[in-house]
Protein backbone atom coordinates (compact mmCIF):
# COMPACT_ATOMS: atom_id res chain seq x y z
CA UNK A 1 0.00 0.00 0.00
CA UNK A 2 1.64 3.14 -1.19
CA UNK A 3 1.10 5.64 1.98
CA UNK A 4 2.83 9.07 3.72
CA UNK A 5 3.74 9.97 6.81
CA UNK A 6 2.86 13.75 7.93
CA UNK A 7 5.12 15.60 9.72
CA UNK A 8 3.70 14.78 13.00
CA UNK A 9 3.00 10.95 12.25
CA UNK A 10 6.77 10.98 11.67
CA UNK A 11 7.73 13.00 14.27
CA UNK A 12 5.53 10.31 16.52
CA UNK A 13 7.81 7.42 14.83
CA UNK A 14 11.08 9.14 15.39
CA UNK A 15 10.07 10.48 19.62
CA UNK A 16 8.37 7.08 20.27
CA UNK A 17 11.14 4.42 19.02
CA UNK A 18 8.98 0.98 20.38
CA UNK A 19 6.79 1.72 17.20
CA UNK A 20 8.22 -0.44 14.59
CA UNK A 21 7.76 1.07 11.38
CA UNK A 22 6.63 -2.57 10.19
CA UNK A 23 3.87 -2.54 12.68
CA UNK A 24 2.29 0.70 11.73
CA UNK A 25 2.57 -0.89 7.90
CA UNK A 26 1.15 -3.89 9.02
CA UNK A 27 -1.61 -2.57 10.60
CA UNK A 28 -2.37 0.03 7.73
CA UNK A 29 -2.56 -2.74 5.54
CA UNK A 30 -4.35 -5.62 7.82
CA UNK A 31 -6.33 -3.64 10.71
CA UNK A 32 -8.23 -6.06 13.31
CA UNK A 33 -10.60 -2.84 13.68
CA UNK A 34 -11.75 -0.06 12.06
CA UNK A 35 -13.39 3.04 14.02
CA UNK A 36 -14.71 6.49 12.48
CA UNK A 37 -13.01 9.52 13.93
CA UNK A 38 -15.41 11.32 15.76
CA UNK A 39 -14.37 14.87 14.75
CA UNK A 40 -13.34 14.66 11.10
CA UNK A 41 -15.66 12.07 8.63
CA UNK A 42 -12.23 12.22 6.53
CA UNK A 43 -10.61 10.37 9.28
CA UNK A 44 -10.33 6.86 10.34
CA UNK A 45 -8.58 4.81 12.95
CA UNK A 46 -6.83 1.84 12.37
CA UNK A 47 -5.97 -0.78 14.92
CA UNK A 48 -4.17 -3.54 15.75
CA UNK A 49 -2.71 -5.91 18.31
CA UNK A 50 1.04 -5.89 18.32
CA UNK A 51 1.79 -9.22 19.89
CA UNK A 52 5.70 -8.32 19.79
CA UNK A 53 5.07 -5.81 21.68
CA UNK A 54 3.21 -7.00 24.70
CA UNK A 55 -0.40 -7.57 22.68
CA UNK A 56 -0.46 -3.74 23.35
CA UNK A 57 -2.82 -2.28 20.34
CA UNK A 58 -1.36 0.14 17.61
CA UNK A 59 -3.50 3.04 16.68
CA UNK A 60 -2.72 4.54 13.20
CA UNK A 61 -5.26 7.33 12.29
CA UNK A 62 -5.33 7.87 8.08
CA UNK A 63 -7.22 10.12 5.58
CA UNK A 64 -8.03 7.05 3.22
CA UNK A 65 -9.50 9.43 1.13
CA UNK A 66 -6.06 10.64 -0.56
CA UNK A 67 -3.61 9.22 -2.82
CA UNK A 68 -0.89 7.87 -1.62
CA UNK A 69 -2.63 7.60 2.14
CA UNK A 70 -1.75 10.29 4.50
CA UNK A 71 -1.00 8.84 7.86
CA UNK A 72 -1.80 11.15 10.44
CA UNK A 73 -0.09 9.84 13.38
CA UNK A 74 0.45 6.80 15.37
CA UNK A 75 0.70 5.41 18.81
CA UNK A 76 0.36 3.06 20.98
CA UNK A 77 -3.56 2.81 22.70
CA UNK A 78 -3.53 2.30 26.63
CA UNK A 79 -7.63 1.86 26.95
CA UNK A 80 -8.10 -0.24 23.55
CA UNK A 81 -5.08 -2.69 25.55
CA UNK A 82 -6.68 -6.03 26.48
CA UNK A 83 -10.09 -5.69 23.98
CA UNK A 84 -8.72 -6.84 20.06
Amino acid sequence: MNYELTVHAQESLNKRRNIRLEWLERVLERPQLIEADALDAELEHRLGKIDEFEGWVLRVIVNPHVEPVRVITVFFDRAMRGKL
